[in-house]
């Protein structure tokens, strides 16, 4: 197999080409072009990928049988522009239209469970309630992808849920918190969470890529095997358990007060709920097949926490 993985040089889209080129598939990369738009509607946004110029796209892309999106912009506290909105929202459909063009089979795109905001349980769905402008701009692009009609292109979104790894600034600062007087889980601290490892993203994309039969149109990265206690505990913590109605009211209270100034605090609001509550999720299709990859996340964790264990 011939793979392109656009943004290949990033977080994600380095490990996937690595996890491709372990997998005996010959993975090239190329950087992802930077677009803009102001459209709000999958609608609007289609229109503005449809008026596009793919032609260089087209040309890149021609003679790969899979092709990834691992481009965008993953800044969860991000303000709404039109650059987040053109990295998220419009490139996911240019790059799907270039890749029909070029006859390409898969067209593989990596989104964002923060689409399904604060939902009890995450699955694979189209449902989607975003919270934030990068989650709206995530849920946007997979709108958008859901309407676009390339012959003989099957695309594939996958939904990443909440990816660490080595080198990454948000798996170092979650390892400072765990080890901080801040840590904490609300009681009795064994919900799932969502924490999960980029090796296993990787792992999951080459098996959605590779995969000979029909893939549905969101596959949920599936979790790893921790609870939120556990997840602080591994990353060097000893969190304390707190009263679960304390934290619900925190929470409440949190999300209140970030109405009154315009949403500016729900990312913050939204990862200390995440802290204490975690996210359950469907075992999805990655289990049903049989393609659920081998876990890593505790040792991404342990890794983080020992710099400052020497």
């Amino acid at each position: 197999m011939n793979w392109l993985v656009i943004g290949g040089s990033g977080f994600v889209g380095q490990e996937i080409l690595g996890a491709a080129r372990a997998a005996g598939i010959e993975a090239h990369t190329a950087p992802a072009p930077r677009l803009r738009t102001t459209a709000d509607t999958p609608e609007t946004v289609l229109a503005d990928a449809r008026r596009s110029d793919v032609a260089v796209l087209t040309g890149l892309m021609a003679g790969h049988d899979v092709v990834v999106n691992a481009a965008g912009l993953a800044t969860p506290s991000a303000d709404d522009s039109a650059g987040l909105r053109g990295a998220n929202a419009l490139l996911p459909a240019v790059l799907a239209r270039a890749a029909g063009a070029a006859g390409v089979r898969r067209f593989v795109h990596l989104s964002s469970a923060a689409v399904q905001g604060r939902t009890p349980m995450l699955d694979e769905s189209g449902a989607v309630q975003p919270f934030s402008a990068y989650s709206r701009s995530k849920a946007l692009g997979e709108q958008t992808l859901a309407l676009l009609d390339q012959d003989g292109l099957a695309v594939a979104t996958v939904r990443a849920t909440s990816v660490q790894g080595a080198g990454r600034p948000t798996t170092a600062a979650l390892a400072r918190l765990a080890r901080s007087p801040l840590a904490s889980v609300a009681a009795p601290g064994t919900a799932a969470s969502p924490i999960t490892s980029v090796g296993a993203l990787a792992d999951l994309v080459v098996a959605v890529g590779r995969h000979s039969g029909e893939v549905p149109a969101v596959v949920l990265q599936p979790w790893e095997g921790l609870s939120v206690r556990s997840v602080l505990e591994a990353a060097g913590g000893r969190p304390r358990v707190l009263p679960a109605w304390l934290c619900r009211t925190a929470i409440s209270g949190g999300f209140a007060t970030s109405r009154l100034l315009g949403g500016r605090l729900d990312g913050h609001v939204r990862r200390v709920e995440l802290m204490w509550f975690g996210q359950d999720q469907v075992a999805g299709w990655a289990a049903a097949e049989g393609l659920v990859p081998a876990p890593r996340v505790r040792e991404v964790l342990g890794a983080a926490a020992l710099p400052d264990r020497r």
